[in-house]
């Protein structure tokens, strides 16, 4: 699998999202993954905010969350089915706003998928919209997924042995969060200015189809809830 970067000039709030990709993705082979980082396509939308006060990013927060806790250092919220940090609301590379998550990444990935797929003339290729996270009891950040087309986001081991004949009950495979975090190790968190990539070769099943409940798990479900006492039951 190859992972490529792809240097960029600096993309404006309010720019067409189609027409940047266009600029700077010259050739697309059959059967890759385009990887955006959700900054861009926040940008495209317009969808960010001034900082008028330390209440405004508060506020913004909490209205960008199904659920939110203030903690010693963040808000520790729920958004999109997933836990995050400050509902993903961000200040780095902002030029002094706070930059929201985009409005649906899913959405968003199977439209520029299909404009894509008609302008380079392929039929098999998927799109990844792209955003960090940390991870609790860890350093640092690693990529997540917050929305995809093109492809199906898990490999499910389950019914499979492993090599010495033991059926796999629970195993699946997250390719999307993995390949975010491939694709950010390479385009970087700074002023590197990379924010897109090309991955080629991944072992993917390419689909039409956008499965958008696919990664999640409902938290009643979850393994990790004893840790989650004091969220809600829904």
């Amino acid at each position: 699998m190859i992972v490529t970067p792809v240097k960029t000039r600096i993309f404006q709030e309010g720019e067409n999202l189609f027409d940047f990709l266009i600029e700077h993705l010259k050739k697309i082979r059959e059967d890759s993954i385009i990887v955006i980082t959700s900054k861009i396509v926040s940008l495209a939308e317009k969808r960010t905010a001034v900082i008028r006060s330390a209440r405004t990013k508060d506020e913004i927060i909490k209205n960008e969350s199904q659920w939110a806790i203030k903690t010693k250092f963040v808000w520790l919220t729920i958004k999109d089915g997933m836990i995050m940090p400050s509902a993903g609301v961000d200040e780095s590379n902002a030029k002094g706003k706070l930059i929201l998550l985009p409005k649906d990444s899913y959405k968003t990935a199977d439209l520029i998928r299909k404009k894509l797929i008609r302008h380079f003339k392929v039929k098999r290729l998927g799109i990844l919209i792209t955003d960090s996270r940390t991870m609790p009891l860890r350093a640092g950040v690693n990529g997540v997924s917050l929305g995809y087309a093109g492809f199906k986001g898990l490999r499910d081991y389950r019914g499979k042995r492993d090599i010495f004949g033991r059926k796999f009950h629970y195993s699946r495979l997250n390719m999307a969060d993995t390949l975010a975090s491939a694709a950010i190790a390479v385009m970087g968190e700074g002023a590197e200015r990379q924010p897109l990539a090309i991955i080629e070769g991944a072992p993917l099943q390419f689909t039409n189809n956008i499965n958008r409940q696919e990664l999640r798990i409902d938290m009643r479900d979850d393994m990790y809830k004893p840790l989650f006492k004091k969220l809600p039951s829904k």
